[in-house]
Parts: structure tokens; sequence; C-alpha cells
């Protein structure tokens, strides 16, 4: 577990596993590399993974805020492909490996995206999906916009974490999601206005590595629309539906989920 400079940043991450072929996973916003544990410990024998932690997160550094939160990711994450391997991402993670897969095509073997929360790529399949959610949104964005981190947090947490609710976490963890709010706020030009670009024409239509896309059957009806549009616009990929799951399905689900990476970690 150990910690260095990456582009820049002192970044923490985990090692997993001991396969002969390399991947990267990259964690939802207000988790850490630990949460990959579970699904880590299902591919343990095919691949050798590195989870590093999100700026802001974990045991890395304070991202700086007055640059784009999701350049800062990009960078950081991208250090850690020091040879063609594998990338796997969830959530925000994900939308970072879909930008990596663009950018450093050479580089990545194949990508899992895992409910990749790319809001703006909805707009093109169900706009009234997109429209519904930001509704449902409201109740983390006002706190939010507000600065009260801790009701954006309870709320944020509420539509999108697992299970728990706000009350069972400890003083300590709801604390430290309350301070990782404002990455919330810093990732909003990326994931809603594709400050990036990667819904410019031709882009997602130049991935040519094997591509899953796994989200829960009982996701927020927005994922679908994302899904939808990825689906549709990259040749190469399948949408996967694990049933009886949600937002967070590689932590509630690490078998099916790593069932289905299975499929591409083993396309030649």
């Amino acid at each position: 577990m150990p910690k260095d400079s990456r582009a820049g940043f002192s970044v923490f991450w985990r090692e997993f596993g001991d396969g002969p072929d390399r991947a990267l996973l990259l964690h939802c916003a207000l988790a850490h590399s630990k949460v990959w544990g579970r699904f880590a410990d299902q591919l343990a024998e095919d691949i050798s993974m590195v989870a590093p932690d999100m700026l802001g997160h974990g045991r890395s550094e304070q991202p700086d805020l007055s640059q784009h939160f999701d350049d800062q990711l990009f960078a950081t994450s991208a250090a850690f492909l020091t040879e063609p391997s594998h990338v796997i991402g969830h959530s925000f993670g994900a939308t970072i490996a879909l930008r990596l897969a663009m950018e450093l095509p050479d580089m990545v073997k194949s990508l899992t995206l895992i409910e990749p929360v790319f809001f703006a790529a909805a707009r093109a399949s169900d706009p009234q999906a997109l429209q519904t959610y930001l509704t449902e949104a409201q109740s983390f964005a006002d706190p939010m916009s507000a600065g009260d981190w801790p009701t954006a947090a309870q709320h944020f947490t509420k539509m999108w974490g697992d299970s728990s609710s706000w009350d069972q976490l400890s003083e300590v963890e709801q604390s430290k999601m309350s301070g990782q709010m404002p990455f919330i706020a810093a990732s909003l030009g990326a994931l809603f206005e594709d400050t990036a670009g990667l819904l410019v024409p031709g882009r997602l239509e130049a991935i040519a590595c094997p591509v899953v896309l796994i989200r829960g059957g009982h996701s927020n009806p927005v994922m679908a629309a994302i899904h939808k549009t990825l689906a549709r616009r990259i040749p190469t990929a399948a949408d996967k539906v694990v049933p009886n799951a949600s937002h967070m399905v590689p932590i509630t689900h690490p078998k099916a989920v790593a069932d289905h990476v299975r499929h591409v970690l083993h396309v030649d």
C-alpha cells in the first residue's frame, strides 16, 4: 500500500490479485480504494490490480479546486497506466475510465464502466429521465449550493449510496463525507456539461477495445439512459444488468459484476 507522487500529487493506492494481466480500478466519489476488496477477490487469479485513492479521498492528497477536478483525476489516474492494462471504473471513476480509453487508447486493453454518472450522455437518449433525476437531486443540490455540506451529504448518500442510512454512520464517517461534498460540486461541469468533450461526434465511436457497461436493475432510471447512449455510440460495447442491484453494485454484488468483467478480460 505505497504512496508517492503522481502527476504532481501525492497518491495512495492498494494492490489486489496476482494474475498475469494488469488492471486499474477507479472507485466512486465519497469512497476509497479499499471498497474494491470483495470485487478484487473474485478476479485475483485473473489479473493483478492497482486501485488508487481519488484525490481528496482515502489517503491521497487534496486536489486544487481552483482547477478542473476531473482533469486532475485524469492525470493522476493516467500515471498508473505504465503498461497496457484493463481499466475498470465505478460511478465518477467510470467517467475517468472512459476518458482514459478515449485519450490513451494504446494503454487500455479493455474498458469496464460500472454505472458511469455521465449525465450529459442521458440527454441524447432520454431527456425526460434526466429531468426527473435533476428534480430528485434538488434534495442535495440546494444545500450543496448553500454550502450546507452535511445536509447535502445526507441526501446524496441516500440517493447514491448503499442501503446504510445516514444515522448508521459514525460521526467520523459523516464528517468525512460532508467534507468531500465540495468534490461533488467540482465535478458537475464534467458530468452535466461534458467539459472534456467526450460526446464530440466521432470520439466515442473511435473506441476499439472491448467494452462492457454494467448497471443495477434497481438503479435510478437515468443510468439506463446514460448506458443507452454509450452502448449505441461505442461499437464494441455490451450493456449488462445485474438484477436486484442498485448503484453500488460492485460492492453489493461483486461476483455478478466480476462475471461480466471476465468476458472482456479474455478477449484478444
